[in-house]
Protein backbone atom coordinates (compact mmCIF):
# COMPACT_ATOMS: atom_id res chain seq x y z
CA UNK A 1 0.00 0.00 0.00
CA UNK A 2 1.35 3.18 -1.06
CA UNK A 3 0.68 5.55 1.89
CA UNK A 4 0.93 9.82 1.46
CA UNK A 5 1.16 11.80 4.37
CA UNK A 6 0.20 15.46 5.09
CA UNK A 7 -0.04 18.27 7.39
CA UNK A 8 -2.61 20.84 8.70
CA UNK A 9 -2.47 24.62 8.18
CA UNK A 10 0.85 25.72 9.64
CA UNK A 11 4.60 25.38 8.71
CA UNK A 12 7.08 25.27 11.85
CA UNK A 13 10.01 26.09 9.34
CA UNK A 14 8.96 29.25 7.25
CA UNK A 15 9.08 32.62 8.94
CA UNK A 16 6.29 34.68 9.31
CA UNK A 17 4.45 32.82 6.82
CA UNK A 18 1.45 32.74 9.09
CA UNK A 19 -2.09 31.80 6.80
CA UNK A 20 -4.48 32.36 9.75
CA UNK A 21 -3.93 36.01 10.50
CA UNK A 22 -6.85 37.79 11.75
CA UNK A 23 -8.77 40.63 12.90
CA UNK A 24 -11.84 40.77 15.35
CA UNK A 25 -14.89 42.14 15.05
CA UNK A 26 -14.22 44.21 18.16
CA UNK A 27 -11.34 45.54 16.28
CA UNK A 28 -13.27 46.36 13.49
CA UNK A 29 -16.17 47.88 15.21
CA UNK A 30 -13.81 50.61 16.85
CA UNK A 31 -12.65 51.95 13.63
CA UNK A 32 -13.64 55.14 12.94
CA UNK A 33 -13.73 54.58 9.29
CA UNK A 34 -15.42 51.39 8.19
CA UNK A 35 -14.70 51.08 4.62
CA UNK A 36 -10.99 51.61 5.90
CA UNK A 37 -11.55 48.55 7.92
CA UNK A 38 -13.18 46.20 5.41
CA UNK A 39 -9.91 47.18 3.27
CA UNK A 40 -7.45 45.84 6.06
CA UNK A 41 -9.81 42.81 6.14
CA UNK A 42 -9.32 42.32 2.82
CA UNK A 43 -4.93 42.88 2.82
CA UNK A 44 -5.04 40.48 5.79
CA UNK A 45 -6.67 37.85 3.75
CA UNK A 46 -4.68 38.40 0.73
CA UNK A 47 -1.45 38.19 3.16
CA UNK A 48 -2.67 34.78 4.17
CA UNK A 49 -3.07 33.10 0.73
CA UNK A 50 0.16 34.24 -0.30
CA UNK A 51 1.48 32.44 2.93
CA UNK A 52 -0.59 29.77 1.98
CA UNK A 53 1.04 29.15 -1.20
CA UNK A 54 4.05 29.50 -0.13
CA UNK A 55 3.71 26.64 2.47
CA UNK A 56 2.61 24.74 -0.80
CA UNK A 57 5.58 25.24 -2.74
CA UNK A 58 7.54 24.40 0.65
CA UNK A 59 5.29 21.18 0.47
CA UNK A 60 6.54 20.59 -3.02
CA UNK A 61 9.89 21.32 -2.13
CA UNK A 62 10.05 18.22 0.62
CA UNK A 63 8.03 15.91 -1.33
CA UNK A 64 4.57 16.40 0.68
CA UNK A 65 1.60 15.90 -1.59
CA UNK A 66 -1.11 16.51 1.07
CA UNK A 67 -2.21 20.00 2.64
CA UNK A 68 -5.21 21.24 4.95
CA UNK A 69 -6.09 24.78 4.35
CA UNK A 70 -6.33 26.64 7.08
CA UNK A 71 -10.25 27.49 8.10
CA UNK A 72 -9.33 31.44 8.62
CA UNK A 73 -8.07 32.09 5.11
CA UNK A 74 -10.62 35.42 5.00
CA UNK A 75 -10.96 37.10 8.75
CA UNK A 76 -14.85 37.23 9.62
CA UNK A 77 -15.51 36.05 6.21
CA UNK A 78 -19.21 34.86 7.90
CA UNK A 79 -19.59 36.98 10.46
CA UNK A 80 -22.97 39.31 10.29
CA UNK A 81 -21.48 42.38 11.29
CA UNK A 82 -19.51 42.88 8.02
CA UNK A 83 -22.55 42.30 5.83
CA UNK A 84 -22.64 43.07 2.80
CA UNK A 85 -19.13 42.58 2.21
CA UNK A 86 -18.21 40.42 -0.46
CA UNK A 87 -14.90 39.41 -0.38
CA UNK A 88 -14.88 36.48 -2.81
CA UNK A 89 -14.33 38.83 -5.87
CA UNK A 90 -11.24 41.45 -5.01
CA UNK A 91 -9.68 37.73 -3.85
CA UNK A 92 -10.19 35.32 -6.30
CA UNK A 93 -7.05 36.13 -8.45
CA UNK A 94 -5.24 35.03 -4.89
CA UNK A 95 -7.39 31.77 -4.73
CA UNK A 96 -7.04 31.19 -8.19
CA UNK A 97 -3.18 31.25 -7.58
CA UNK A 98 -3.70 28.65 -4.71
CA UNK A 99 -5.63 26.40 -6.67
CA UNK A 100 -3.64 26.24 -9.98
CA UNK A 101 -0.69 25.88 -8.11
CA UNK A 102 -2.00 22.77 -5.82
CA UNK A 103 -3.76 21.02 -9.08
CA UNK A 104 -0.23 21.72 -11.01
CA UNK A 105 2.19 19.97 -8.49
CA UNK A 106 -0.54 17.13 -7.42
CA UNK A 107 -0.80 18.39 -4.12
CA UNK A 108 -4.03 16.91 -2.13
CA UNK A 109 -5.71 20.01 -0.29
CA UNK A 110 -8.59 20.16 1.53
CA UNK A 111 -10.06 22.03 4.21
CA UNK A 112 -11.72 20.97 7.96
CA UNK A 113 -14.16 23.53 8.87
CA UNK A 114 -14.58 24.51 12.88
CA UNK A 115 -16.96 23.62 15.10
CA UNK A 116 -18.89 25.72 13.18
CA UNK A 117 -20.67 22.75 11.06
CA UNK A 118 -23.40 21.01 13.65
CA UNK A 119 -25.73 19.52 11.35
CA UNK A 120 -27.25 17.32 14.33
CA UNK A 121 -28.44 20.62 15.85
CA UNK A 122 -31.70 20.75 17.09
CA UNK A 123 -31.60 24.81 16.97
CA UNK A 124 -32.70 26.27 13.90
CA UNK A 125 -30.06 29.05 14.16
CA UNK A 126 -27.14 27.15 14.68
CA UNK A 127 -28.16 25.20 11.84
CA UNK A 128 -28.30 27.80 9.62
CA UNK A 129 -25.20 29.56 10.68
CA UNK A 130 -23.38 25.95 9.75
CA UNK A 131 -25.06 26.01 6.17
CA UNK A 132 -24.08 29.39 5.44
CA UNK A 133 -19.85 28.41 7.10
CA UNK A 134 -20.25 25.24 4.31
CA UNK A 135 -21.13 27.22 1.97
CA UNK A 136 -18.31 29.52 2.48
CA UNK A 137 -15.95 26.85 2.53
CA UNK A 138 -17.06 25.08 -0.51
CA UNK A 139 -17.18 28.47 -1.99
CA UNK A 140 -13.04 29.09 -1.45
CA UNK A 141 -12.74 25.57 -3.41
CA UNK A 142 -14.72 27.30 -6.41
CA UNK A 143 -12.74 30.31 -6.47
CA UNK A 144 -9.22 27.84 -6.85
CA UNK A 145 -10.49 26.06 -9.37
CA UNK A 146 -10.91 23.22 -7.48
CA UNK A 147 -13.43 19.51 -7.85
CA UNK A 148 -15.23 17.80 -5.95
CA UNK A 149 -12.29 15.83 -5.48
CA UNK A 150 -11.67 18.48 -2.84
CA UNK A 151 -13.44 17.81 0.01
CA UNK A 152 -14.56 19.94 3.73
CA UNK A 153 -14.32 17.46 6.24
CA UNK A 154 -17.24 17.80 9.21
CA UNK A 155 -18.14 15.93 12.04
CA UNK A 156 -22.04 15.48 12.91
CA UNK A 157 -22.01 16.81 16.14
CA UNK A 158 -23.01 17.17 19.47
CA UNK A 159 -25.92 14.57 20.46
CA UNK A 160 -27.43 17.05 22.94
CA UNK A 161 -29.10 14.11 25.25
CA UNK A 162 -30.08 12.07 22.77
CA UNK A 163 -27.77 10.29 20.00
CA UNK A 164 -30.20 8.35 18.49
CA UNK A 165 -32.50 11.59 17.51
CA UNK A 166 -29.17 13.77 17.01
CA UNK A 167 -28.20 10.68 14.44
CA UNK A 168 -30.89 11.15 12.74
CA UNK A 169 -31.55 14.50 12.84
CA UNK A 170 -27.92 14.80 11.28
CA UNK A 171 -29.37 12.45 8.64
CA UNK A 172 -32.12 14.67 8.13
CA UNK A 173 -30.96 18.09 8.02
CA UNK A 174 -27.48 17.21 6.65
CA UNK A 175 -29.65 15.12 3.41
CA UNK A 176 -31.77 18.52 2.37
CA UNK A 177 -28.66 20.69 1.45
CA UNK A 178 -27.87 20.78 -2.40
CA UNK A 179 -25.47 18.65 -4.18
CA UNK A 180 -23.50 21.31 -4.70
CA UNK A 181 -22.47 21.39 -0.65
CA UNK A 182 -22.77 17.95 -0.15
CA UNK A 183 -20.67 16.29 -2.85
CA UNK A 184 -18.21 18.86 -1.22
CA UNK A 185 -18.09 16.96 2.33
CA UNK A 186 -16.67 13.85 4.19
CA UNK A 187 -17.50 13.05 7.33
CA UNK A 188 -15.18 12.15 10.39
CA UNK A 189 -15.44 10.17 13.39
CA UNK A 190 -15.04 12.24 16.89
CA UNK A 191 -13.13 12.19 20.47
CA UNK A 192 -16.33 12.24 22.39
CA UNK A 193 -19.98 11.36 20.51
CA UNK A 194 -20.48 9.66 17.32
CA UNK A 195 -17.50 6.59 17.15
CA UNK A 196 -16.15 4.67 14.22
CA UNK A 197 -19.45 2.37 13.72
CA UNK A 198 -22.34 5.76 14.23
CA UNK A 199 -20.34 8.12 11.95
CA UNK A 200 -19.74 5.13 9.04
CA UNK A 201 -23.95 4.22 9.52
CA UNK A 202 -24.58 7.90 8.88
CA UNK A 203 -21.83 8.62 6.23
CA UNK A 204 -23.24 4.97 4.21
CA UNK A 205 -26.79 6.48 4.75
CA UNK A 206 -26.36 10.55 3.02
CA UNK A 207 -23.52 9.01 0.77
CA UNK A 208 -20.36 10.73 1.56
CA UNK A 209 -17.06 9.28 1.89
CA UNK A 210 -15.70 8.60 5.87
CA UNK A 211 -12.13 9.46 7.22
CA UNK A 212 -11.18 7.68 9.92
CA UNK A 213 -9.30 9.29 12.61
CA UNK A 214 -7.69 6.66 14.31
CA UNK A 215 -6.34 8.47 17.27
CA UNK A 216 -10.55 9.77 17.85
CA UNK A 217 -11.13 5.69 17.47
CA UNK A 218 -9.05 5.01 20.59
CA UNK A 219 -10.51 7.42 22.78
CA UNK A 220 -13.87 6.89 21.55
CA UNK A 221 -13.49 3.23 20.62
CA UNK A 222 -18.09 2.34 21.45
CA UNK A 223 -17.92 -1.43 21.06
CA UNK A 224 -15.39 -1.96 18.16
CA UNK A 225 -12.50 -3.82 18.59
CA UNK A 226 -9.27 -3.34 16.82
CA UNK A 227 -10.00 -6.66 14.73
CA UNK A 228 -13.02 -5.45 14.05
CA UNK A 229 -12.16 -2.18 13.01
CA UNK A 230 -9.40 -3.59 10.63
CA UNK A 231 -11.83 -6.50 9.42
CA UNK A 232 -14.77 -5.43 9.68
CA UNK A 233 -15.68 -1.34 9.31
CA UNK A 234 -12.42 -0.58 7.29
CA UNK A 235 -13.34 -2.39 3.93
CA UNK A 236 -17.12 -0.26 4.58
CA UNK A 237 -15.17 3.04 5.40
CA UNK A 238 -12.44 2.45 1.88
CA UNK A 239 -15.45 1.52 0.19
CA UNK A 240 -17.28 4.86 0.62
CA UNK A 241 -14.35 6.26 -1.34
CA UNK A 242 -14.78 3.56 -4.03
CA UNK A 243 -18.32 4.52 -4.39
CA UNK A 244 -17.00 8.30 -4.79
CA UNK A 245 -14.65 7.83 -7.18
CA UNK A 246 -17.43 5.79 -9.22
CA UNK A 247 -19.90 8.90 -8.90
CA UNK A 248 -16.70 11.29 -10.28
CA UNK A 249 -15.96 8.90 -13.02
CA UNK A 250 -12.55 7.95 -11.68
CA UNK A 251 -11.55 4.40 -12.54
CA UNK A 252 -7.91 4.58 -10.77
CA UNK A 253 -7.87 4.25 -6.82
CA UNK A 254 -4.79 6.72 -6.32
CA UNK A 255 -6.91 9.65 -7.83
CA UNK A 256 -8.67 9.84 -4.67
CA UNK A 257 -7.86 7.49 -2.21
CA UNK A 258 -9.32 6.84 1.52
CA UNK A 259 -8.44 9.59 4.13
CA UNK A 260 -7.34 9.03 7.92
CA UNK A 261 -6.33 11.44 10.33
CA UNK A 262 -3.77 10.25 12.75
CA UNK A 263 -2.32 12.36 15.43
CA UNK A 264 -1.29 10.74 19.45
CA UNK A 265 -2.16 11.10 22.80
CA UNK A 266 -0.46 14.46 24.31
CA UNK A 267 -0.11 12.39 27.41
CA UNK A 268 -1.78 10.07 29.81
CA UNK A 269 -4.23 12.55 31.67
CA UNK A 270 -5.02 14.00 28.35
CA UNK A 271 -5.62 11.52 25.88
CA UNK A 272 -7.92 13.57 23.85
CA UNK A 273 -4.97 16.17 22.98
CA UNK A 274 -2.93 15.73 20.36
CA UNK A 275 1.21 15.59 20.69
CA UNK A 276 3.91 17.56 19.30
CA UNK A 277 4.66 14.01 17.35
CA UNK A 278 3.35 11.36 15.98
CA UNK A 279 4.24 7.72 17.42
CA UNK A 280 5.45 5.69 14.30
CA UNK A 281 5.05 2.30 15.36
CA UNK A 282 1.69 2.36 16.65
CA UNK A 283 0.54 4.20 13.36
CA UNK A 284 2.54 1.76 11.29
CA UNK A 285 0.36 -0.98 12.90
CA UNK A 286 -2.80 0.29 11.48
CA UNK A 287 -1.27 1.37 8.18
CA UNK A 288 0.09 -2.13 7.62
CA UNK A 289 -3.30 -4.23 8.92
CA UNK A 290 -5.40 -1.31 6.69
CA UNK A 291 -3.07 -2.20 3.66
CA UNK A 292 -4.65 -6.00 3.56
CA UNK A 293 -7.52 -3.72 1.73
CA UNK A 294 -6.26 -1.32 0.50
CA UNK A 295 -3.45 -0.22 -2.38
CA UNK A 296 -3.10 3.77 -1.55
CA UNK A 297 -4.04 5.85 1.50
CA UNK A 298 -3.29 9.31 2.73
CA UNK A 299 -2.91 10.13 5.94
CA UNK A 300 -3.30 13.96 7.69
CA UNK A 301 -1.06 13.99 10.48
CA UNK A 302 -2.70 16.17 12.90
CA UNK A 303 0.31 16.97 15.55
CA UNK A 304 1.15 20.17 17.39
CA UNK A 305 4.29 20.38 15.32
CA UNK A 306 2.72 20.26 11.75
CA UNK A 307 5.11 19.83 8.94
CA UNK A 308 8.07 19.26 11.52
CA UNK A 309 6.14 16.14 12.86
CA UNK A 310 5.63 15.07 9.56
CA UNK A 311 9.73 15.11 8.66
CA UNK A 312 10.40 13.83 12.01
CA UNK A 313 7.99 10.65 11.33
CA UNK A 314 9.78 10.25 7.80
CA UNK A 315 12.72 9.42 10.02
CA UNK A 316 11.00 7.45 12.24
CA UNK A 317 10.00 5.48 9.51
CA UNK A 318 13.01 5.25 7.94
CA UNK A 319 14.29 3.34 11.00
CA UNK A 320 11.96 0.95 10.99
CA UNK A 321 11.96 0.33 7.62
CA UNK A 322 16.27 -0.66 7.93
CA UNK A 323 14.71 -2.87 10.98
CA UNK A 324 12.37 -4.79 8.22
CA UNK A 325 9.46 -3.38 10.22
CA UNK A 326 7.25 -3.77 6.59
CA UNK A 327 7.39 -0.54 5.19
CA UNK A 328 9.60 1.87 2.81
CA UNK A 329 10.27 5.42 2.59
CA UNK A 330 10.06 6.47 -1.57
CA UNK A 331 10.46 9.81 -0.82
CA UNK A 332 9.68 13.09 1.16
CA UNK A 333 6.28 12.07 2.31
CA UNK A 334 4.86 8.79 1.13
CA UNK A 335 6.03 5.20 2.41
CA UNK A 336 5.08 1.64 1.23
CA UNK A 337 3.81 -0.62 3.59
CA UNK A 338 4.05 -4.41 3.79
CA UNK A 339 0.65 -5.88 4.48
CA UNK A 340 0.42 -7.87 7.87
Amino acid sequence: MIVRFGFVAMSLFLENASPSRTMTYATLSKLDDREAGIRRLERIAEENLTNTLRILKHSKAHEIAMYRFSSKLIPLATHEGVAPWDPYEVLAPAFRDVGHYAQEKGIRVSFHPDHFCVFSTPRPEVLLKSEQDLIHHVRMLELMGLDETAKNNIHMGGAYGDKVAASERFITQFSRLSPIYKNRVTLENDDKTFNVRETLAAAEIVGVPMVLDIHHHAVNPGDVEEDELIEGLWPRIAHTWELERVRLGLSDSSQLPPKIHASSPKSVTDPRGHAEFVEAEPLLRFLRGAARETAYLDCMLEAKSKDAALLQLMKDLKELEQNGQGVRVLDGGTVEVTPL
